[in-house]
């Protein structure tokens, strides 16, 4: 049997805020265009630049505690730096003119808050992973937020 591996991992910028919504069945879904850049230098020693942007969706799992669209919509702001980690996605529809639609996704499996606006100082509350999340962006007060993140099965040594 052969495997695959279906594997996306981004880091970059918000390019607005998260667009979060409901469905019919009261699942929250987020929403938001993460920008990627790339730099290099033209055999004619000019500076070049490329910015991709990857559209991203992430769901809320399961219907206990807090998701990963609550957290999104709690925390992350236009410009904020997010590391993301999911699996790509291509589908189709057909739009009211009948014409056929195709879109490429990232599903979101985790995030990282990597700081953003308040520039990414390495502290706590802006670089735990977000389905650990438990203090969100500096100020915050605590666990109360994140039931689940109480739960004690970490993979933490001590």
């Amino acid at each position: 049997m052969s495997r695959s591996l279906n594997k996306v991992t981004l880091i970059g910028n918000l390019g607005a805020d998260p667009e979060i919504r409901t469905t019919p069945t009261g699942s929250k879904v987020a929403q938001f265009s993460l920008a990627t850049s790339r730099s290099w230098t033209s055999a004619s020693g000019e500076k070049q630049e490329k910015t991709e942007w990857h559209k991203c969706v992430a769901w809320n799992a399961g219907g206990r505690g807090t998701g990963l669209a609550d957290i999104i919509e709690k925390y992350v702001k236009k410009g904020d730096k997010l590391f993301v980690e999911g699996r790509i996605e291509y589908r189709q529809y057909e739009d009211k003119d009948k014409q056929t639609r195709y879109v490429t996704e990232i599903n979101v499996r985790e995030i990282l808050l990597l700081g953003g606006r308040g520039g990414g100082d390495g502290s706590f509350e802006s670089s735990r992973p977000a389905k650990a999340a438990a203090g969100g962006k500096a100020g915050d007060t605590g666990f109360s937020d994140f039931p689940e993140a109480m739960d004690g099965d970490d993979d933490l040594p001590f």
